[in-house]
């Protein structure tokens, strides 16, 4: 690997999408941290139901800003396959997962809208559990995607 700062091995990484990414990447985890706090809190909670919709809001909006971010023709991913084609398929896998993720949200703040849960707290639970162990290693392979884009330097080069 070399001592060079990203920036000037890539002059084409705009750094201000790399900061963006990073602040929406902090924000992301704040609220899955969020979701894990509040469904920790005992079902007793009169307030539970309530926390729970709200933390899972603030994810679903916190996914969306990291969809928005990574994908369209402007988008984190179209740069990283721009300047290191061989991420294709990373970028399609990720693609996927976003739609993935989406749906399972969608589904679990919809059966909590609906009162699916209100008899079941575990059941809740272990779809909250399943949701964030898909976005914690979406979050690593996000991370990953970027490492090996431009941070890899295989040598051979004169």
């Amino acid at each position: 690997m070399t001592a060079e700062p990203t920036a000037e091995r890539h002059p084409r990484v705009r750094m201000g999408k790399i900061w963006k990414t990073r602040r929406q990447r902090a924000e992301l985890l704040a609220a899955i941290q969020g979701v894990e706090y509040t469904i920790a809190i005992p079902p007793s909670d009169p307030a539970w139901r309530h926390g729970v919709a709200a933390e899972l809001g603030r994810l679903r909006a916190a996914f969306n800003a990291h969809v928005e971010l990574t994908e369209g023709p402007e988008g984190l991913y179209a740069e990283v396959v721009g300047d290191a084609p061989r991420l294709a398929n990373t970028v399609s896998t990720l693609h996927r997962e976003h739609a993935a993720v989406s749906a399972m949200l969608d589904t679990v703040v919809d059966q909590l809208e609906r009162g699916h849960f209100d008899d079941d707290p575990a059941k809740l639970r272990a779809w909250a559990a399943q949701l964030l162990r898909d976005l914690s290693q979406h979050r690593q392979r996000g991370a990953d995607l970027v490492y090996e884009a431009y941070a890899t330097d295989i040598g051979g080069e004169n």
